[in-house]
């Protein structure tokens, strides 16, 4: 009801109408009569703003504390002229003008207070829904972007045991040693499927062992090497990231190869974008279905959900031979 604000433009706004009135009437009770009328507005509109707790419908709140304030005015007045008279204040000439002039701008001093009022209330409310808005908005693209993550993880287990189970059907040396790189490649993999984002040098981690165990599939089929800027390590990627790349370009690229080939990964930090490039000379190009393949599809649209359009994933034929994916970000550090 008397909150600093109310009580500051109450006193403001009748100290300069007491201030007019006690130079015209060269009368200095008249500022002190105007301020205690201004006060008695301002109880009763607080008081009607807050009793009684339910109204009849066919009245309205408003209504109510304009009415309040313009009924109040004349028990002020009557306190003034009683106070006057029992201390033999003869100076009464000014209290008519003083009540008059109450009586016109009170009540529009409080409509417009009630406007004022309303408008910051739609004003909030309005903010409200937006942040409301905006945060149901970011838990479904939280959501969405979980459901990419869960398709991607199976879709990477699926093929790594299709890979290690050919090997175990061929009868390899190598099925033991490689089924143990597995276990313990999915034993630090596996933890981080569904981290909501990690780090390029976790991402490398996760590729280097990957690579380490295609290679032990297929050693004179599969070479491999890795330029990282040790600038670009702590930045922010959305998990299995590269290893899309890096799976799709073994599946792809060197797989149906029959000589294999070679894998580069090149990361580079370059101001506020990091550029990732991982090339095959293995197998071109082949038409899909979707374009890209379901890899690389899912990539795409992981990339939009968490970053926007402020991503790009783009994959061409590299010459003599292969294919070249290369994937722009900007370059944002992962949270401590």
């Amino acid at each position: 009801m008397f909150s600093w604000r109310r009580t500051r433009f109450t006193l403001l706004f009748s100290g300069v109408f007491g201030f007019m009135l006690a130079m015209h009437l060269q009368s200095s009770l008249m500022f002190f009569r105007t301020l205690f009328i201004g006060l008695v507005a301002l109880t009763a509109f607080g008081l009607f703003e807050q009793w009684p707790g339910r109204l009849p419908a066919w009245i309205a709140r408003w209504v109510l504390q304009v009415v309040g304030v313009a009924l109040a005015l004349p028990f002020g007045m009557t306190f003034l002229a009683m106070h006057a008279a029992a201390n033999g204040d003869t100076e009464m000439k000014g209290l008519s003008t003083l009540f008059g002039l109450a009586m016109f701008v009170a009540p529009w001093a409080a409509l417009t207070a009630l406007v004022r009022q309303k408008d910051a209330l739609a004003h909030h409310q309005a903010l409200a829904f937006d942040l409301e808005r905006s945060e149901l908005a970011r838990e479904a693209l939280d959501a969405r972007l979980r459901l990419m993550q869960a398709q991607v993880a199976p879709h990477f287990l699926f093929n790594t045991l299709a890979n290690v189970q050919a090997l175990v059907d061929a009868g390899s040396p190598h099925a033991a040693a490689v089924l143990r790189s597995l276990t313990a490649y999915l034993r630090a993999a596996v933890p981080h499927l569904n981290d909501p984002a990690t780090t390029l040098d976790e991402e490398l981690q996760l590729v280097r062992a990957y690579l380490e165990l295609m290679h032990m599939r297929m050693p004179d089929r599969l070479q491999f090497d890795l330029h990282v800027d040790e600038a670009a390590r702590t930045l922010r990627c959305p998990p299995m990231t590269l290893l899309t790349l890096v799976e799709n370009a073994v599946r792809h690229g060197i797989d149906p190869s029959e000589n294999g080939g070679r894998i580069d990964i090149h990361v580079h930090r370059r101001g506020d974008r990091c550029l990732i490039r991982v090339g095959n000379t293995g197998a071109g190009l082949r038409p899909t279905g979707d374009g890209l393949g379901t890899g690389l599809s899912t990539l795409r649209e992981r990339l939009r959900l968490t970053f926007g359009g402020d991503a790009q994933l783009r994959v061409g034929a590299q010459e003599p031979s292969g294919v070249m994916a290369e994937l722009d970000l900007p370059a944002r550090e992962a949270a401590v």
